[in-house]
């Protein structure tokens, strides 16, 4: 006989509604307890439904875009028989009972302390990156972990089956029951935390507690016709960071200019050579900047770093994974070429390429937008001499490319037409002060105007 089970949306925190972003399932698929049904999306954070029992998906109640509430039904499963816990999973609890009152209260007492789970701990975040926090959530999803029965949290089997419903890893919530006991109301609190993201920064951290005035809440249909669309997630979710970081990084910019003559000369003669040889291969100057940033990041390793959480040290990387900003029609995106040490220019043009592409498609993992060294924003398709990139937090300094000019000057002898790059490196004056940044933008340029010195 079959049961059929509604799947609903558990507490989502402190919003009220949240939308659906992608439906993971259709009518008529087979599903096991635990299996996500659909990703929800708050502005911190995203979160897959979980199946509330194992069977068929009888019928799927909503669609991408819809928003939801807490209780709102997602889908109904038919499930051969109604969902109970199994018996491995029950097992650890059934031995509770042996265990008297005391001992357990003595065994607490003399256990450590558990630690936060990730709810508690500040990730790391990205600009235009932000999209990549955005879904740490759901890529690192709570699925239950297997548990040692010697080991196991110490939680009812009506909380465990809770918790499987919302695949709730126990092991990472903090009990507030009599010796630790893990309650109803602590999956909920855990799931809440997630939904809601990580607390803001206490007061002493830097830029916290500046006195900002509200922005402005004007209605300007008086002064003229208006038209109101919303801002794409990416939008929403990068302007956030980025107005963080530009308050709490202190920025300054370096400008320099590199003479690309030479390069750019040697750019366009591999490009012949890759047509000559039938290659749809282009290589673009991004390839050589991106090798040229490789040797100057190896030379001045304080530009490879950034601070800790606590603002306290300064952790150095000795690997060179080189972000570059793509411009998508839903907004800025930071893909990451790992590794760009051991790669050659033709490889990292094509890799960045092919990035870019998954970009716009709105393909890009989170694996693959996170982890960068330090970044580089060019704006040379479309025009300007300079501009101020804002740091990708948690790196330490961004390179901004402009357009190249044609620049006469004077060889001693007649005037000599050469091809500057405009350069502007941003970077975090906690860590890097201006001599520094100023000798990393002129060995840059040097790099840039002979590209034989990044093999030196």
């Amino acid at each position: 006989m079959t049961n059929l089970v509604e799947s609903k949306v558990p507490d989502i925190g402190d919003f009220d509604t949240v939308p659906v972003i992608e439906v993971l399932v259709k009518a008529g698929d087979t599903v096991a307890q635990g299996d996500g049904l659909v990703v929800l999306e708050s502005d911190k954070a995203t979160m897959e439904v979980p199946a509330e029992t194992a069977g068929t998906i009888a019928e799927v109640k909503v669609k991408e875009g819809d928003s939801v509430a807490m209780g709102t039904v997602i889908a109904v499963i038919s499930a051969a028989a109604p969902a109970t816990p199994t018996p491995a999973a029950v097992a650890p609890v059934a031995k509770s009972p042996e265990v008297s009152a005391p001992a357990r209260e003595s065994a607490a007492s003399e256990a450590p302390a558990p630690t936060p789970g990730p709810a508690s701990q500040t990730q790391p975040d990205i600009a235009a990156p932000a999209v990549a926090e955005a879904r740490t959530v759901s890529a690192e999803r709570f699925t239950p972990a297997a548990v040692d029965p010697a080991h196991a949290p110490y939680a009812s089997p009506a909380v465990r089956a809770f918790a499987r419903e919302l695949g709730v890893d126990l092991g990472q919530v903090r009990g507030s029951g009599r010796a630790g006991r893990i309650v109803q109301e602590d999956v909920s609190a855990f799931v809440k935390a997630v939904m809601s993201g990580p607390a803001e920064p206490a007061a002493s951290s830097a830029g916290a507690g500046l006195d900002i005035a509200p922005w402005p809440d004007v209605d300007f249909s008086k002064f003229g016709a208006t038209e109101t669309q919303p801002l794409s997630r990416i939008n929403k979710l990068s302007g956030r960071y980025l107005a963080r970081n530009w308050v709490r990084i202190p920025h300054v910019t370096q400008f320099e200019e590199a003479d690309v003559t030479v390069l750019e000369a040697l750019r366009e003669q591999l490009n012949a050579e890759q047509r000559k040889a039938g290659s749809a291969l282009k290589i673009t100057l991004l390839a050589f900047i991106v090798k040229a940033c490789v040797a100057a990041l190896k030379k001045y390793p304080r530009f490879n770093a950034s601070l800790d959480a606590g603002g306290e040290n300064i952790v150095f990387k000795h690997y060179f994974h080189i972000g570059f900003a793509a411009d998508t029609p839903n907004g800025l995106v930071v893909p990451v070429i790992r590794d760009a040490d051991r790669k050659g220019v033709a490889d990292i043009a094509r890799e960045s390429t092919e990035l870019a592409a998954r970009a716009r498609a709105g393909k890009l993992t989170r694996e693959e937008m996170s982890g960068g060294c330090f970044s580089i924003s060019s704006l040379g398709g479309i025009g300007g001499t300079a501009f101020t990139p804002i740091i990708n937090a948690p790196e330490v300094a961004i390179l901004g490319v402009s357009r190249t000019i044609t620049r006469v000057e004077w060889d001693g002898a007649k005037p000599v037409p050469r091809l500057k790059l405009p350069l502007s490196l941003s970077y975090d004056h906690r860590v890097i002060d201006g001599a520094l940044a100023a000798r990393f933008a002129a060995h840059l340029a040097t790099l840039l105007g002979d590209f034989s010195r990044v093999s030196l």
